[in-house]
């Protein structure tokens, strides 16, 4: 999967689950600050994460991230992993 299909994936999510204007979905956008999200919406996030990307994220790895850029990074580097092993 390409960079631009995970951040359009990722991006859906916010889009329809947590109701976030696609204006507001910037690499640098802070998740709890910027996009309002608190700590049920990030396990919220996972869970829809791990079933549309087909990946399984790590709660504690997942704890690092602030931005939006640190959420694609973090699905990427999940993905290109799960690439390696296949």
């Amino acid at each position: 999967m390409e960079r631009q299909e995970i951040v359009n994936e990722i991006n859906k999510t916010f889009i329809e689950t947590f109701e976030i204007e696609s204006e507001k979905l910037k690499g640098n956008a802070l998740i709890f600050q910027d996009l309002d999200l608190d700590s049920l919406d990030a396990v919220d996030m996972i869970v829809h994460m791990e079933s549309n990307l087909g990946i399984k994220i790590d709660i504690q790895k997942f704890s690092t991230v602030k931005t939006l850029d640190d959420v694609y990074n973090l699905a990427e580097e999940l993905l290109h992993k799960k690439d390696l092993i296949q």
